[in-house]
Formats: structure tokens, sequence, C-alpha cells
């Protein structure tokens, strides 16, 4: 599973020209579901999404996440962040999971994100959507649940 993360002063998600979600201060996700993910994925990037430290403290550090600012979420389904482009000019999405697969996935992580005390809006799965955002930094963090949940290697001069 996939999430391209965008820290955003506001962001709102239209369907034919009518307004689906909408957030203030808060963070936008654009979010992937691969053929094989599952609950554990989802579940594994709703918390680290929710608890991403990437608002500034007084100090101007990313130190705080979106309970501490007040902040909700926008999440809108992107199949097309598992495009494949190595082969020729056009995307293969064979690597994304089948629309009913992914719309329950979705689903759990939308419901996992709320269970942290998240506002969440979202948008309307498998729908032609319009996304309009205002990248507040710009600050844009890419999560690939396969990733974190590998377990980490110790770099040579660790011990």
């Amino acid at each position: 599973m996939l999430a391209c993360i965008q820290r955003v002063s506001r962001a709102r998600v239209t369907v034919s020209g009518e307004a689906c979600g909408q957030i203030g201060r808060g963070l936008l996700v654009l979010l992937g579901v691969a053929e094989g993910d599952a609950e554990d994925d989802a579940r594994l990037l709703a918390e680290k999404s929710a608890r991403l430290r990437i608002f500034e403290d007084e100090q101007g550090k990313m130190n705080l996440d979106l309970a501490d600012v007040g902040g909700a979420m926008l999440v809108v389904s992107q199949f097309t962040l598992l495009g494949e482009c190595r082969k020729g000019r056009r995307p293969s999405f064979t690597a994304a999971a089948p629309p009913e697969t992914a719309e329950a996935l979705y689903e759990v992580f939308v419901r996992h994100v709320m269970d942290h005390g998240v506002e969440v809006a979202t948008g309307r799965f498998r729908q032609h959507m319009e996304v309009e955002l205002v990248n507040d930094g710009p600050v844009t963090i890419l999560l690939d649940s396969r990733r974190l949940a590998a377990p980490r290697r110790a770099k040579p001069d660790e011990h």
C-alpha cells in the first residue's frame, strides 16, 4: 500500500462539480492499494500517517502531528500510484489491487485513521475526482507499507 502524503493548509475533492470532501489544515493522503495488500498494511499505514510529525512547533522544527495541531485528513483513492513505467511510454497498472479489494482496504485505512481521533474526509472511490490543494511548505512524504513492515537492516557502523 502506497501513500503520497502532503501537508496542506487546505484541500478539497470534487466529483461532477460537487465538493464531496474538504479539510482545512492537515494532510492530503493519496492512497494506492497494491495486489497482495492486506488489513495489516492498511492498519500500519493509517497509524504512521495519523502520527507523522511533520507540522512545525514553535521553534520551526517538524515535531507535531495531526492531533497536536487539530488537523484533519483528506483521503483520496489513487490507483495510479501503482503505475509501472519501466517499459514503454504507457503506464501499466497490473500491480494495483482489484477494485473490490482496494475499496475494502481503503475503508479499513480510513477507519483506522479515525480510530486515532483524526477527523477524516474522503473522495469517492472509482469516480473521476478533481483534487485541489495548497501544499504547505511544500511538504510531501511517500510511505510504502511493505517498506515500513520490513525489518530494518543495521548499517555497517552500527553495533
